[in-house]
């Protein structure tokens, strides 16, 4: 069984959301997606500064299967990146929700948090 962590919302493309409680968002892949990835060797997300859109891709994982899109489960501007991932993007596999995020969004939309699934859902979804 995959860990899937209570008090944090996930989407049906496999990212997780840790509200922060000032507006912010930390996202990041499943233990889920990372699993079914595979080993990862790259990834790519925006930089602070950039502006992402709910539902748009905004990067890619690049594992030794495949490359797979990954998809911003919030409008907002990026605030931080995990640079670790630049030189050790297997954290991912290792540590999905802790060492592995991936960004953290200064939300522009907070509602957009009530479309996604709570880990009883999420659950559900992937069982």
């Amino acid at each position: 069984m995959r860990e899937v962590r209570n008090g944090l919302l996930y989407t049906e493309s496999h990212e997780w959301v840790q509200k922060m409680g000032d507006g912010t968002v930390v996202i990041g892949i499943t233990d889920h997606a990372q699993h079914e990835a595979g080993d990862i060797v790259y990834v790519d997300v925006p930089r602070e500064g950039e502006e992402v859109a709910a539902g748009d891709e905004f990067g890619a994982l690049e594992s030794v299967k495949t490359v797979e899109p990954l998809y911003s489960p919030v409008s907002g501007k990026i605030v931080k990146s995990n640079k670790r991932l630049d030189d050790a993007p297997d954290i991912i596999n290792t540590s999905p929700f802790d060492d592995g995020w991936l960004v953290m969004v200064k939300l522009s939309d907070p509602n957009e948090l009530n479309e996604m699934m709570d880990a009883s859902a999420y659950r559900s979804f992937t069982g």
